[in-house]
């Protein structure tokens, strides 16, 4: 009984964690200790200097990634009362994971029990002593993510029309703007449903 009820515990969470990974990272901040969910996260280095970081989940784009970076940057810029903010260094970083899942007849304890007709007549499946029905892992997944970061500088005044690693903050945020998705929190469906 006490394993069953396990069993169902580890269902439901791993349920709520699929459920959790089926959209791509919205425009949020990243909350300590979910990593996971993905989000922006900045650090302020010095007066007029931050690194900013956005970390996208398997379904999130690298372009989005780096469109959301660029945001967020565009936004502490204002937030911190400048118009514009220069790169002065940025990176983005792929992981990848690869992902087998088992067949389940190749399971150590538990293995179907089946007849089969070979040369020399039927036999029995035995889990124990291998046979036609061990197979290799029938699924194999690659997932990636990605991380993209930056090193601002906060700066006043216009930006120089050559200055190619200077952007004007407002400008970003306004072509930007239709091209974020920001997390649901119950209040679209409120006003959908009302």
């Amino acid at each position: 009984m006490q394993l069953k009820r396990l069993a169902l515990i580890a269902s439901l969470a791993a349920a709520a964690g699929l459920a959790a990974c089926t959209t791509a990272t919205p425009y949020q901040p990243l909350l300590e200790g979910s990593s996971g969910r993905g989000g922006y996260s900045d650090v302020r280095i010095e007066p007029g200097r931050y690194r900013v970081t956005f970390t996208g989940n398997s379904l999130t784009s690298r372009e989005t990634v780096e469109l959301y970076l660029a945001y967020r940057a565009a936004e502490l810029t204002l937030a911190n009362g400048y118009g514009t903010f220069t790169l002065v260094s940025r990176d983005t970083d792929r992981k990848t994971t690869t992902r087998i899942e088992p067949n389940p007849a190749s399971l150590p304890y538990w293995r179907p029990y089946w007849r089969y007709y070979g040369p020399y007549g039927w036999r029995f499946y035995d889990p124990w002593m291998g046979g036609p029905f061990d197979r290799t892992p029938t699924e194999v997944s690659t997932i990636e993510k990605f991380t993209a970061s930056a090193e601002i500088v906060l700066g006043k005044g216009p930006k120089r029309a050559d200055d190619t690693d200077t952007f004007d903050a407002r400008a970003v945020m306004e072509n930007l703007r239709p091209r974020i998705q920001r997390p649901d929190d119950g209040r679209t469906k409120a006003k959908a449903g009302g």
